[in-house]
């Protein structure tokens, strides 16, 4: 990896690229943003390979990172470094998927911004109810993604497949990053990741929910920041993964 290898963002599911607005800096001068919007996990991938056309880093979170799993089953020589935040490696459970469906029917119904302000919102952020400010940036998003995308990124959950296995083939420099208090993908989806992957760091974000480029963006960039000057030194000395 050098130092001018671009970074590929891919968020997730109801977010735009102002997810990352306050840690853009971290990633340096040459970024690209994915909003993943194909009805597969594997379209999804796709999606993000054609947004570089040399190796890159990939950081994503949630869906973001579930679409990095499968970048990297895919074409593994096309990542430098991984970074995963608030994410699953696992396959979807059967209270998933039929949450899932009853999103997909209400939605189809026209009630899309009450499914996103009543039932996904409250799991967004450390506290159901969270401050104004991040409840209002999350349900912009959404907005902006709108019902339609939302739809297709449902149907892309259901096909993802439990990635553990192939996690232990990844070869290159990983970060986890994750929340104590994500209600939806809690400190041990991490530990698991982390541990499938061959000297994988994982770093907790104390008292943090989901979203945590939003909800505590100066930790997030720091964790960022240290890691990607760790990784981007000259081609042929190994990058740290202590």
């Amino acid at each position: 990896m050098t130092a001018a290898a671009p970074v590929v963002t891919v968020s997730g599911m109801l977010c735009d690229t102002a997810l990352w607005d306050d840690v853009r800096a971290a990633f340096g001068p040459r970024v690209s943003d994915v909003v993943p919007t194909a009805p597969s996990i594997g379209g999804m991938a796709e999606e993000v390979l054609a947004a570089s056309d040399e190796p890159f880093v990939l950081v994503g979170l949630s869906l973001g990172a579930i679409v990095g799993f499968e970048v990297l089953r895919r074409a593994p020589e096309r990542v430098t470094a991984f970074a995963a935040m608030s994410t699953n490696a696992g396959a979807p459970t059967k209270a998933q998927r039929a949450g899932w469906a009853t999103f997909d029917a209400q939605t189809r119904r026209g009630g899309f911004s009450d499914v996103v302000r009543d039932s996904i919102l409250p799991t967004m952020f450390a506290a159901p109810e969270p401050p104004a400010q991040h409840a209002g940036r999350f349900t912009e998003m959404a907005e902006r993604v709108g019902p339609e995308a939302f739809r297709r990124q449902l149907a892309a959950q259901a096909t993802r497949t439990d990635a553990t296995a192939s996690l232990a083939e990844v070869d290159v420099p990983t970060l986890v990053l994750c929340g104590t208090a994500d209600a939806l993908c809690p400190p041990e989806f991490h530990r698991r990741i982390a541990g499938a992957v061959p000297g994988a760091e994982l770093h907790t974000v104390q008292g943090a929910g989901h979203l945590l480029p939003v909800e505590r963006p100066a930790e997030v960039a720091d964790h960022l920041t240290d890691w990607l000057t760790r990784c981007r030194i000259p081609k042929g000395n190994p990058c740290p993964n202590s």
